[in-house]
């Protein structure tokens, strides 16, 4: 029987005879008295519950569990990581040595071209004249030339019997020096006309992608061999393999770059290793062959420049990439998941767990993510406990149930 049955029966029993109202109003005042000490006695556990001493709650709980792993030690370099952009190795802009309409355009925009291939033809009606001319001059010259020297010959030899003079042979002597000058000078014409000429057809100097042409078919097009006059610009062409990157060194680079390049000398071969904004792994492969000669006083970096093999023309000049260059040779190294380095201020710092299950925390030197894991240069020895999964359960000095797993290097990670 519930408070509820038993308050419901003292109320008949006091009501049993109706004409008894001052029992009726002693037995309501009972109910009232009943249900309130039941609630009461039903509240009061929950009421006192924070009575109970921390000491005695704590030791009642089981201590948290965290999963704990030894650092992972692997093979690394120190490297160093920078920000780079492709540019062509060679790139000319295309204009017209010689002025005319043009004609011909051989290409399509953004072709691959290949050295000596025939991009663009001016009309070549002008210069085939001035070469006409070029040789009728130098027809005439070489007649002039022939007539000249029998001139001299005959006065040579008048002068042998007396009917000549020493001037008239001096006079013909000048005339063939003139004549064998104007032969040159007609010579040389035909060269110029013939140089004008072969400008008419302008073809590709080296190998690469052609960008778009910036005059139409029928445009006049405006030429000057000694750039003595505004030329018009054709279009521009780019070489693709190689191809060059280029980035900057801060100061503090370039010092840790010379450091250990005059430490190991030829055991760092200068090989980078490159990947694009949308690829994960350092796929590309090319060689430091130059580095400034002086820093930027502005900037407070020095220029560096890779050379890439671009066989496929896959890589871009303008297109950003993230190059990294080895400046030690590999060694043993420690590395832990980037999610159990924690920070404190200015300060890096892991949870690991003791033998007697207490949970430490540790100060550590961080380097870059290898692997998809975090280097600890210091601060940390292989045979530490380092917290890897339930580090929100775990506060230093207090006591954890720890639970043996594994940390795994993703070599895929394109990281840093």
């Amino acid at each position: 029987m519930n408070i509820l049955d038993c308050s419901v029966a003292i109320r008949d029993i006091f009501w049993f005879r109706p004409r008894h109202r001052a029992l009726s109003s002693i037995a309501n005042m009972l109910v009232i008295v009943i249900v309130v000490a039941t609630a009461t006695m039903a509240v009061a556990p929950r009421a006192f519950e924070h009575l109970v001493p921390p000491a005695q709650a704590q030791s009642a709980e089981a201590p948290p569990t965290v999963v704990v792993s030894y650092p992972l030690v692997h093979d690394e370099s120190d490297r160093l990581s920078f920000l780079g952009q492709f540019s062509a190795v060679d790139r000319v802009e295309l204009r017209a040595q010689v002025g005319g309409v043009l004609t011909e355009i051989h290409f399509q925009d953004g072709q691959i071209v290949n050295r000596g291939d025939l991009l663009f033809v001016i009309d070549p009606t002008p210069y085939q004249i001035d070469l006409a001319q070029a040789k009728a001059q130098l027809a005439a010259a070489q007649a002039k030339y022939i007539l000249a020297q029998q001139e001299l010959s005959r006065a040579q030899t008048l002068k042998q019997t007396s009917f000549g003079t020493v001037e008239n042979v001096d006079e013909r002597t000048a005339d063939v020096g003139a004549a064998d000058a104007a032969v040159q000078a007609a010579t040389a014409a035909i060269r110029d006309a013939a140089f004008d000429l072969q400008r008419c057809r302008i073809v590709a100097p080296f190998t690469g992608r052609i960008g778009a042409h910036l005059v139409s078919i029928g445009s006049l097009v405006a030429g000057s061999r000694f750039a003595s006059a505004p030329t018009t610009l054709l279009a521009t062409l780019v070489s693709l393999n190689p191809i060059y990157l280029d980035f900057e060194m801060s100061e503090a680079d370039y010092l840790t770059f010379q450091t250990y390049r005059s430490s190991f000398g030829k055991q760092l071969t200068g090989q980078v290793s490159i990947r694009l904004s949308d690829e994960t792994h350092f796929i590309h492969r090319g060689v430091l062959d130059f580095v400034n000669n002086e820093i930027n006083r502005s900037s407070g970096t020095i220029h560096a420049r890779a050379t890439v093999p671009n066989d496929d023309f896959l890589l871009t000049p303008g297109e950003f990439g993230r190059v990294r260059l080895a400046v030690s040779p590999p060694k043993p190294t420690l590395l832990v998941p980037d999610a159990s380095v924690l920070i404190d201020q200015d300060q890096h710092f892991v949870l690991t767990v003791a033998p007697d299950g207490t949970v430490v925390s540790k100060t550590v030197e961080i380097g870059g993510l290898r692997g998809g894991l975090r280097i600890v240069s210091s601060g940390l020895t292989n045979q530490d406990r380092v917290i890897i999964d339930g580090i929100v359960r775990a506060n230093p000095g207090a006591k954890v149930a720890p639970e043996m797993g594994s940390i795994r290097y993703d070599a895929s990670t394109g990281q840093d």
